[in-house]
């Protein structure tokens, strides 16, 4: 398949790479134009989904991902923290419902959860609590099974991060302590119990440009698509095998944002970490070529995010309006 200039081509997924390699090779600005297009014909263009994550449980995980402070194996000023209790989880999602956010997202620094660890029941409890207060829930807890995944969705969990971080042949080289696969069967124990998935990767930590179109197919493979695609600038934490990578070049981002765009038409483009690297033009122009949902609030599991007033500011001047809760593409939702 050759994409012709100006030729608009809406996949549903299952996008070869041969594919993805010509829709990203494309001339910059019409590459950029042609993920403008895809995104209007699926979603309200003024929309932008506000998300809030907030890490549960902080540092001490036994995992090696080259890329993240939490590690216990590193020497970073990540301090291991334990579980929050559900009330003060509840204090915090309420402040982020009241400053726009639509979707909270909670994360624990585990290798994964299994039924009946008392930890998990506590997790169970605070969803329950939290998905009272009219915002998409999500949550981010490293492996599971169809049980657990079960449990999660009874108790309120609307969509399930697990990230695939990278190519499947890249994988080996940020982490060790499990495997690409186990990342699959986690992502499959999820849709088999009927949540979405929230999947994406980062780049920036030294793998190419085929690396990320790898990922892409991978995630054009999954069915249903993913619900939500998160695009992560590494954010280089000292104290990581990773803390001396360079930033990501904002060009690069953008075609990738585009190009995920276009490969992945219905599923919602998180632009996530590293943003507090981007001007506010760099910005907009990912919201152009397709993006339209970051985190909201001014940290991330361990890094910094622009403030909410920076980013409602932004918003304000670019013309963008908060996406209301479990917002749908144009064409399954009457609009």
């Amino acid at each position: 398949m050759r994409v012709a200039r100006g030729t608009l081509r809406v996949y549903t997924w299952r996008v070869t790479l041969s594919e993805l390699q010509q829709i990203y090779d494309q001339p910059f600005f019409e590459l950029v134009q042609q993920g403008r297009n895809v995104f209007l014909q699926h979603w309200k263009h003024d929309e932008v989904q506000l998300c809030t994550l907030l890490s549960i449980k902080t540092g001490g995980c036994s995992e090696d991902c080259g890329y993240c402070a939490q590690s216990a194996r590193y020497h970073t000023d990540v301090k291991a923290e334990k579980l929050m209790e559900t009330e003060e989880i509840l204090a915090i999602a309420r402040r982020a419902r009241e400053n726009g956010s639509t979707r909270f997202c909670m994360g624990a620094a585990w290798k994964g959860v299994r039924d009946g660890d008392p930890r998990f029941e506590q997790v169970l409890g605070t969803i329950r609590e939290v998905s009272k207060l009219g915002m998409e829930v999500c949550v981010t807890l490293g492996q599971l099974s169809l049980t657990e995944a079960r449990k999660l969705k009874d108790a309120g969990v609307t969509a399930y991060n697990h990230n695939i971080d990278t190519s499947p042949e890249f994988y080996p080289e940020i982490v060790s302590t499990h495997t690409f696969d186990d990342r699959l069967n986690t992502i499959r124990a999820v849709q088999d119990a009927g949540m979405s998935v929230c999947c994406g990767g980062i780049i920036g930590m030294g793998e190419s440009e085929i690396d990320r179109l790898k990922m892409l197919e991978v995630l054009t493979n999954f069915d249903p698509e993913p619900e939500s695609v998160p695009i992560n600038c590494l954010m280089a934490m000292p104290g990581t095998p990773l803390e001396n990578q360079p930033p990501v070049d904002v060009f690069e981002l953008v075609r990738l944002i585009a190009t995920t765009r276009i490969a992945l038409p219905k599923s919602k483009v998180r632009l996530s970490a590293g943003r507090s690297r981007l001007s506010r033009e760099a910005q907009a122009l990912c919201f152009f070529a397709g993006a339209n949902s970051i985190f909201y609030g001014d940290k991330l599991l361990t890094a910094k995010n622009p403030g909410t007033n920076d980013d409602r500011a932004l918003m304000d001047e670019l013309d963008l309006v908060p996406q209301p809760p479990h917002a749908c593409t144009r064409d399954t939702v009457a609009v």
